[in-house]
């Protein structure tokens, strides 16, 4: 449970408030509002945006894919898209079945720290889509490993105890290749 509590707040009713996500066993920690807008635009909402991005993009493409199936007199199956969808896919867009209209009120509330951090990752995005371009294969395996690195110590730390991890995020950790 994360408290953001503003300038001024009256620290004990913080700490009552605090107490109470404690007894019902949460873990409590309590943040300045808007670092908790940045760290929750990189680490909740951008991959919320992304999963709903990425099921619409595929949505789109299956859809383009029918159109030019049925002028060439083709036949295709529109939903080969998402037939051919591997594990990843279902995995990364499990949270787009989350509900749009609280997504839509969290994207407009925290706007700014949203598109600060879209904008970041769209810098990084266009960097990898370059070093593809370019054929810079050192490039994408050096970020491939730095943040395949990354990934590992998030997943040691929640096993070490110092975050919780969710039943599936521990299933996946047991998997060398997630």
């Amino acid at each position: 449970c994360i408290l953001t509590p503003p300038p001024g707040a009256n620290e004990d009713a913080v700490d009552a408030v605090a107490e109470l996500w404690r007894s019902v066993g949460s873990d409590v920690e309590i943040m300045d509002p808007k670092h908790h807008d940045r760290v929750l635009a990189i680490t909740s909402h951008l991959p919320h945006l992304l999963a709903y991005t990425i099921v619409g993009t595929a949505s789109d493409l299956e859809d383009h894919i029918g159109k030019e199936a049925a002028a060439n007199k083709e036949d295709v199956l529109t939903s080969e898209v998402i037939k051919f969808s591997a594990g990843g896919f279902r995995d990364f867009t499990r949270i787009a079945a989350s509900d749009p209209v609280m997504w839509r009120d969290i994207f407009l509330n925290n706007r700014e720290a949203v598109l600060e951090i879209l904008g970041r990752f769209t810098e990084d995005l266009t960097a990898l889509q370059r070093a593809i371009r370019w054929g810079e294969g050192d490039a994408l395996h050096d970020m491939f490993e730095r943040t395949r690195g990354i990934r590992r110590g998030v997943i040691e730390m929640r096993q070490a105890g110092t975050f919780k991890a969710t039943e599936q995020e521990s299933e996946a950790s047991e998997d060398p290749e997630s």
